[in-house]
């Protein structure tokens, strides 16, 4: 292979690059709101009610040079209650309340990791790999 060659090979897998990291991103923070939802299903994470609170996860994906970023939410008031708790809270009226963690989240960033990690570097191997 020629350096004029390498060149061209280099400069069109940079073109393909961040749309394939793009695509690898969004895939991986869709499977991870979906963790999230199924370890929302009861527990050892919260109880569902409506389904309301589980359907509040969304991923949210934007672009950036050579990549992705990509956010996973919820904009459910009782999101941080459910995952971490409450110890010793008295409301505004004198009520007293105790709730338990009901983790949901935690349990699913190493699996979301890992999903990461392999949808990347397939997008690398499908850059690279010829």
């Amino acid at each position: 292979m020629t350096p004029e060659e390498l060149a061209d090979r280099l400069d069109a897998a940079a073109d393909r690059t961040g749309p394939a990291v793009r695509r690898a991103v969004q895939q991986a923070g869709t499977t991870g709101r979906d963790l999230i939802r199924v370890n929302a299903s009861g527990r050892p994470g919260p109880n569902v009610v409506t389904g309301q609170y589980r359907a509040s996860w969304q991923t949210s994906t934007r672009a950036i040079p050579d990549g992705a970023i990509c956010t996973i939410g919820t904009r459910a008031p009782q999101g941080r209650r459910l995952e971490f708790g409450f110890w010793d809270m008295t409301d505004s009226i004198g009520r007293h309340f105790f709730q338990p963690p009901f983790p949901h989240v935690q349990p699913a960033l190493p699996a979301i990791g890992a999903e990461l990690r392999a949808k990347v570097q397939h997008a690398v191997e499908e850059v690279f790999g010829d």
